[in-house]
């Protein structure tokens, strides 16, 4: 199976698909029509070369899938929010959009933080419970990283429990099932897509599965006496801990090599909570997304 390269994410009532600079975000909107806006995506950088380096390029795709899922998400809420619209100035929507784009910011920045604390720091205090019981630096490693992977799953299992976030990731079935029908050479369209699997190789679930394993890795070689060094160099190892996440899923997405399916597979199986199987309008709205940004028909014809 070759990879087509396009992306996306689920967001409120809908999917955005990401194929190159080019993004689109379809919506299914309280009234029943598909609602899809398409944009350019310009990078956090502005320097092409970085984005080229193996371990590097990892970290910004990170921080632009961040930016590019607040805005989709920004965008999809729109259409539900339960106030009126009003009719704004020119320097009004000016100053609300800086508003916005100040909101953003601070959410991501805010999310980064609490994510951090949750995944990276927690974990290594609790951890320490275990040097009661054990001299072993093996052993209370290997347990900081359970810790962090069972943190990480009870907070997917919690917040699948929630009613709009079930509906969400039946989105996200939606959107893995469309990108698969298309990497398998089918036509897209809503039969073909039902059929086709809701777990995709290259998912951010997978990503953030293997941030969870990579990060025991690299925690065998912090070796400070310090508490405070042990948990800072945990925390800024992470952009490097997510830059070989994103190069194993990049790997993973372009092959069918035996050993990469078989290490991608926990990853497949941790997926079987952050997608469910969408009903047939939600497809339609996740095939829109889609062709909005991707000539799926030429990609066919000259890779398949």
């Amino acid at each position: 199976m070759k990879s087509s390269n396009i992306g996306g994410q689920a967001v409120l009532e809908g999917i955005m698909m990401r194929n190159g600079g080019k993004y689109s975000v379809a919506v299914r909107k309280p009234d029943g029509e598909i609602a899809v806006e398409v944009k350019e995506y310009h990078n956090v950088i502005p320097w092409k070369a970085p984005l080229k380096i193996p371990f590097i390029r990892g970290i910004f795709n990170f921080v632009d899938s961040l930016v590019v899922g607040m805005k989709t998400l920004t965008y999809s809420a729109s259409f539900y929010e339960e106030e009126e619209e009003q009719e704004m100035t020119e320097k009004e929507a000016a100053k609300q959009d800086k508003k916005d784009s100040l909101f953003m910011t601070l959410t991501i920045a805010a999310a980064v933080v609490i994510a951090v604390a949750l995944f990276m720091v927690l974990p290594y205090y609790l951890s320490r419970l275990v040097e009661m019981y054990t001299s072993s630096r093996t052993v209370v490693i290997i347990f900081e990283g359970v810790i962090r992977l069972g943190i990480f799953l009870l907070y997917i299992f919690l917040i699948s429990r929630m009613k709009d976030i079930k509906r969400t990731f039946m989105y996200h079935g939606a959107e893995h099932k469309c990108i698969n029908c298309i990497e398998h050479g089918l036509e897209l369209n809503v039969e073909n897509v039902r059929k086709s699997s809701k777990q995709h190789k290259r998912c951010g679930t997978s990503f953030l599965f293997f941030v969870m394993i990579v990060s025991i890795i690299f925690c065998f070689f912090i070796t400070a006496e310090s508490q405070v060094m042990r948990v800072l160099l945990r925390i800024l190892l992470l952009p490097l801990i997510a830059g070989v996440s994103y190069e194993i899923i990049r790997l993973a997405g372009r092959t069918d090599n035996v050993f990469i399916n078989v290490l991608s597979q926990p990853g497949l199986w941790v997926q079987n909570m952050t997608t469910k199987e969408p009903d047939d309008d939600m497809i339609e709205v996740g095939i829109r997304a889609v062709e909005e940004v991707f000539d799926w028909r030429t990609w066919q014809k000259e890779n398949l």
